[in-house]
């Protein structure tokens, strides 16, 4: 099958005019992408299966090491100019390619369906409404703003809003909330706190793999964003930093906060009873929404390159629609065991395409399928599956992109010096 990425907005590498984003571009974009409610809930269940030391070491490497991994290809994009799609297509050849990019738009409107849930839930806990009514207003709310926001131009939406107001924003208000839950467990007694044992119910290492699951979810997304970026360096280093300080901010909060909650209480709930809780619930919420945004984006320009014959912006909107919809009709609770689980496909993809793209081009031919690393790919599908099953103190994420890291690696293609002689 041909490529035909010269006709393809999707799968082309982006022009100079659209390479506009410098270090704080990316460090306020994955900075702000990195916090999340979700991401609170996440290190809520470190404790108290760890004890609070232990916790809190694997939140700092787990995330220095998850955002590492994102930044890589972060770096990759911007050297390439390509997106996820585009570095798919360069890897696994233009026809075999499909496979992952029909995955990761599944996958991103199931996650964009699961942000409009956790809005919605999170804004009837704030005003404390109930029946019928109010979940659908609620999300249609929540699903108009993101439709909204898909009209507008992506790379304006994070130079002018997420750089210049979100971001201040959402530090604010982390700020305020780990003041107000640091002094409830001075008050409590933080050295009990700071030397509690855990119950051993998690080790070590399935713990940092816990910490690392919210990076290297957005491996699939991360190009369609840093191939904007005016350099790899900034690229690299923007986004690396800000995801790692976001993830280990929001983890850390999570500990806190289920540290001080009532055995029966969520998250929310305890989150809105802080000293203006309210109003930094609503930040966050507020800040949730880009997260669906980047989802919505990212499944919009992997469905361009399937089927160009509508723009990317026209995708946008048409998949915030659709989860809009979806979030009113599918129990997305039952269905977040499902979502991880098709995102453990994507651990042992961006090891292929990091063993293989990792140190600078190689060799490239533009052939349909390129079976090895195809084989690899599904080979490290049921890696990771196989440690999670019978390993699972050892996590499942690194084992598998170690092992599907070398083989890519010292199996790539070598480019061919030409000489002029």
């Amino acid at each position: 099958m041909a490529n035909n990425s010269s006709h393809n907005a999707s799968l082309a590498p982006v022009g100079a005019d659209q390479r506009v984003f410098g270090w704080y571009s990316h460090a306020s974009l994955w900075f702000s992408l990195g916090v999340g409610l979700l991401v609170m809930q996440m290190g809520a269940y470190l404790v108290p299966a760890m004890g609070t030391q232990e916790a809190l070491l694997a939140i700092v490497l787990g995330s220095v090491l998850g955002a590492g991994l994102l930044a890589w290809v972060a770096k990759i994009a911007c050297d390439t100019g390509l997106s996820s799609a585009g570095l798919m297509h360069q890897v696994y050849g233009s026809a075999f390619a499909r496979l992952p990019v029909l995955l990761n738009i599944v996958q991103l409107v199931g996650w964009t369906t699961f942000e409009l849930v956790v809005m919605r839930d999170g804004t009837l806990a704030m005003f404390g409404s109930s029946g019928t009514v109010a979940p659908v207003v609620a999300t249609l709310l929540w699903g108009g703003v993101l439709t909204l926001l898909m009209v507008g131009s992506m790379l304006g939406l994070v130079r002018s809003f997420v750089s210049r107001f979100g971001l201040p924003l959402v530090v604010l208000s982390l700020l305020w909330l780990s003041y107000q839950f640091v002094g409830l467990l001075q008050a409590q007694g933080w050295a009990a706190f700071w030397s509690r044992p855990g119950t051993g119910e998690m080790g070590f290492l399935s713990a940092t793999d816990l910490v690392i699951a919210m990076p290297v979810s957005w491996l699939p997304l991360i190009a369609d964003y840093a191939r904007h970026g005016k350099d790899s360096r900034s690229a690299l280093s923007g986004s690396w930093i800000g995801f790692a300080i976001a993830n280990i901010w929001c983890y850390a909060l999570g500990v806190m906060v289920v540290s001080v909650s009532a055995p029966d209480a969520n998250l929310v709930n305890t989150l809105l009873l802080a000293q203006a809780g309210l109003l930094a619930l609503g930040l966050i919420l507020l800040d949730e929404l880009d997260n669906a945004y980047g989802d919505v984006y990212s499944a919009s320009v992997n469905s361009h390159s399937l089927w160009s014959r509508l723009s990317v912006k026209h995708w946008g909107l048409a998949i915030a629609l659709a989860c809009t919809g979806l979030a009113m009709v599918l129990p997305m609770h039952d269905l977040e065991p499902f979502l991880l689980m098709l995102s453990s496909v994507f651990v042992p993809l961006y090891g292929v395409i990091l063993g293989r793209l990792g140190a600078g081009p190689v060799a490239s031919d533009n052939v349909s399928v390129k079976w090895g690393a195809a084989l690899i790919w599904l080979a490290g599908i049921g890696v990771f599956h196989a440690v999670a099953t019978w390993a699972p103190q050892y996590g499942a994420a690194l084992p598998t992109l170690a092992f599907i890291f070398a083989l890519a690696w010292f199996s790539r293609p070598v480019a061919v010096a030409v000489s002029h002689a």
